[in-house]
């Protein structure tokens, strides 16, 4: 998957942010593979790891062979799609992360997420989580029909219905809307912050990768 556009970061969260698209932002193995580089016992969230030794770790990763390409046969044409987002602003505006699981029969196929600005708002990271979970899809999947749950109604209004929706999603509104007429099916469900979301633990560690820095 190509590096997907952000809001102004730090130097260190853009370059992790590199890594993240150099694996297509499968968050876990991605975040592996610079703790994996990160000299002694220390990781990419570990409070005794500096940033000098995590920005070696992350040219370390880059400056590697890219990992291997993923095989995964269950997004398979014919499947129906469960695709949840979500988006993180600590602050709002703050550090702000994009999450998005891809469900295919139940099952966890991708679990994605990224930094989306070091000063940006929730808004724009719901927007951001939209468009990174229906790149996977076009990426990975040949879906028959896709769901969407999100809790976004800013979002939903915008993108499903006649909202104006909010200036900051410019970069990311005409991809979205791309990539929803390009699918066969595709129907959205409203999550209630009481409903589980579970990209929306990955929206929270992109947004510690944003407030990463400088």
């Amino acid at each position: 998957m190509d590096r997907l556009p952000t809001e102004r970061l730090s130097p260190l969260a853009s370059r992790v942010d590199d890594v993240l698209a150099l694996y297509g932002y499968e968050m876990r193995p991605a975040i592996d593979a610079i703790d994996a580089a990160v000299t002694g016992y220390g990781g990419l969230f570990d409070p005794t790891t500096t940033d000098a030794e995590i920005r070696t770790a992350v040219e370390e990763v880059l400056a590697a062979d890219p990992p291997p390409a993923s095989d995964d046969p269950r997004a398979a044409a014919g499947d129906a799609v469960v695709l949840y987002v979500d988006g993180s602003s600590r602050g709002n505006p703050g550090p702000a992360g994009a999450g998005a699981v891809l469900l295919v029969d139940d099952d966890p196929l991708l679990q994605l997420g990224r930094p989306v600005g070091t000063s940006a708002e929730n808004n724009t990271a719901e927007y951001a989580a939209l468009h990174l979970g229906l790149e996977a899809v076009a990426a990975r999947c040949d879906p028959a029909a896709v769901e969407v749950r999100i809790d976004s109604r800013t979002v939903i209004d915008d993108v499903w219905g006649d909202g104006d929706g909010v200036a900051a999603a410019a970069p990311y509104r005409p991809a979205i809307r791309e990539r929803l007429g390009a699918l066969p099916a595709c129907e959205w469900t409203h999550l209630a912050d009481s409903d589980p979301n579970p990209a929306d633990a990955r929206a929270a560690v992109g947004a510690d990768i944003a407030a990463l820095g400088p």
